[in-house]
């Protein structure tokens, strides 16, 4: 496992350059530039902001000098929000996306659990088919379109919790937790129920029963582990993604986490601030997937690294 362990983290360092080298020029050929606006800058005052931010070297110059900024865990100054470095945006706002992202995998992870193995218990029944007609539901809408349907319904139209904004309470977090975990509950939900179908076919299910233990005691001693195996490869970058905050629900729900900063990075082309959230975001990636590949040995002992 150990050996396992330091090869999966030694891949890691070219996964992150290679990301590192595709955002970076990416960003780059797209049009405009982070001190491009309305009203033209006269062209000495324009060449000196360059020079201050190295931006008037040659690109592969600039590429090298930002990844010894990297390596240093040194993000470099946002462009556009003044006196403010991306590290400091990126601690900001990482809280925020991290508490609305945590409780939405928690709550999916908890309901797609359920709803999966209820699903799976009364195979082709009314029930099944009524739970995995919500989960189809729950996918094809995307959350931008829920949620809309929420704020009017909750917040506007029942006066139940505040549409937007943020505060560090739980009235501010409902809405965007429950529209983040929406769609990842039914992801669940369906994983769980093909993987647990699937186990409850197996022999080994057939000799437990053949022991005489109870349905609840065989399902939850010998079918539930094999079953999350699907489950658990789907929430590692699943988990990611909620942490780091959905950009459209951070956006629609005024929240000011690592979504709403990388919109309007992009918008305005804050190079730095762009690059610093699309490494933080790779970074997460990467230690998700690591995690569920140890929890994988635990769930399963016959896996083999």
């Amino acid at each position: 496992m150990l050996k396992y362990a330091l090869n999966r983290l030694a891949w890691a360092i070219p996964t992150l350059l290679l990301l590192i080298t595709v955002a970076f020029f990416m960003i780059r050929v797209a049009p405009g530039g982070p001190f491009d606006s309305e009203k033209s800058l006269p062209p000495e005052i324009e060449q000196n902001i360059k020079a201050k931010y190295h931006l008037d070297e040659p690109v592969i110059q600039q590429y090298f000098r930002y990844l010894g900024q990297v390596l240093r865990f040194d993000f470099g100054p946002s462009f556009q929000y003044r006196d403010w470095t991306v590290n400091q945006l990126i601690a900001d706002g990482f809280p925020v996306s991290l508490s609305i992202g945590a409780l939405a995998m928690l709550l999916s992870f908890v309901l797609g659990i359920g709803i999966g193995t209820m699903a799976a218990l009364r195979q082709n029944t009314g029930l099944d088919h009524g739970l995995m007609g919500v989960a189809m539901l729950g996918i094809s809408i995307p959350n931008f379109v829920i949620a809309p349907l929420l704020i009017l319904a909750v917040a506007i139209n029942l006066g139940w919790l505040p549409s937007g904004g943020w505060e560090w309470n739980w009235r501010n977090m409902v809405l965007p937790v429950i529209t983040l975990a929406l769609p990842v509950t039914a992801y669940i939900a369906r994983l769980m129920r093909g993987s647990m179908i699937d186990v409850l076919n197996s022999d080994f299910i057939r000799t437990a029963r053949a022991k005489g233990l109870s349905e609840i005691t065989v399902i939850r001693r010998h079918a539930m582990k094999p079953a999350l195996l699907p489950v658990i490869s789907y929430m590692g970058p699943a988990a990611a993604g909620l942490i780091t905050g959905s950009v459209v629900i951070e956006r629609i729900f005024a929240i000011p986490g690592i979504g709403s900063y990388f919109v309007q990075g992009a918008m305005n082309r804050d190079y730095t601030l762009v690059m610093g959230v699309v490494i933080f975001y790779g970074v997460l990636i990467i230690a998700f997937n690591f995690i569920v590949d140890l929890i994988y040995a635990w769930l399963n002992p016959r896996i083999q690294y």
